[in-house]
């Protein structure tokens, strides 16, 4: 699958605004729009564009209230109701992996949310093919030429995704390490994004793809039905997926994963993480850190 420049995954994404702001936003320099990573949009300020370097104003009209219900619009063509899933969990997954997180008036009842109302702001961030992200980690991931259980850690916003990704595409199509049948368990389509069946974003031949249910049903789903080699996850983010992923690791399956933390001392810090390194679950991590405006990798041995 021949994947989209920079600029054009940027091009794809600001489709989902309404007419103002998608002029704004191609207002940018092609080589601009090649870099920024989000579209922040808050009512009451202009359209913003996030870089690695931070967040600058486009300077246009400030956003209006109507102009986050035309993004919803557009986003759901016009079927709100059929989203209606995402967006009470504050996200919208767009066609090519883009991805809109959405800040409202929660409506709950029996302490859950429903929907949103009344939005008030709005992230659009452009998902990215980097082919070759993964080479600079690739050998300390894969001993003897096989990939080992990897976790993968850096706050948001560093390319966790997009390093799971292009791993994912290098073990599916045995680029520099051993040829892998690859399980993806990718909840909210942000990693191959299906669109008619096909990933818009490439995770390589032998990968088999679950999008669309909680990421521990999908992992067992993907264990029972595709035997696979490696077991891939965006975002451990509850219990569940902990306790999904030690299940298939007594499978024997290698395990391939992201989470939210600064490093092996936040990790152990944490409730939910804690398990991950009081069983075992890893041998290798890499964490991802911004140094100068640039992104960073160290692989550690963890056991």
């Amino acid at each position: 699958m021949e994947g989209k420049s920079p600029a054009e995954a940027y091009q794809q994404a600001v489709l989902a605004l309404p007419v103002r702001l998608r002029r704004e936003a191609l207002s940018l320099p092609r080589e601009e729009q090649g870099r920024a990573e989000e579209l922040r949009l808050r009512v009451g300020w202009p359209l913003a564009a996030v870089f690695p370097e931070g967040e600058r104003p486009l300077g246009g009209p400030p956003v209006g209230g109507e102009e986050l219900e035309q993004l919803l619009e557009i986003a759901s063509r016009a079927s709100v109701h059929a989203v209606l899933d995402q967006v009470r969990q504050g996200y919208l997954t767009l066609e090519g992996g883009h991805r809109i997180g959405l800040c409202g008036t929660a409506v709950c009842r029996a302490g859950e949310v429903q929907t949103l109302r009344g939005l008030s702001s709005a992230n659009l961030r452009v998902a990215r093919q980097i082919p070759g992200a993964a080479a600079p980690v690739l050998d300390g991931l894969c001993p003897g030429g096989r990939l080992t259980d990897t976790l993968i850690l850096s706050p948001p916003g560093l390319g966790k995704t997009t390093l799971l990704r292009d791993l994912i595409r290098r073990v599916a199509q045995g680029e520099g390490c051993e040829p892998l049948r690859v399980g993806l368990a990718d909840e909210r389509g942000e990693v191959a994004a299906l669109h008619g069946g096909r990933p818009q974003l490439d995770v390589g031949r032998r990968t088999d793809v679950v999008e669309g249910c909680p990421k521990a049903q999908g992992l067992m789903l993907l264990l029972r039905a595709m035997n696979p080699q490696v077991l891939a996850v965006d975002e451990i983010t509850a219990p569940e997926d902990v306790r999904a992923l030690a299940l298939a690791a007594g499978c024997g399956v290698t395990l391939l994963a992201t989470a939210h933390a600064g490093g092996r001392e936040d990790l152990a810090r944490r409730p939910l993480y804690r398990p991950l390194l009081e069983e075992g679950l890893f041998r290798r991590m890499v964490q991802i850190r911004r140094v100068a405006g640039k992104r960073e990798y160290t692989v550690e041995e963890l056991s």
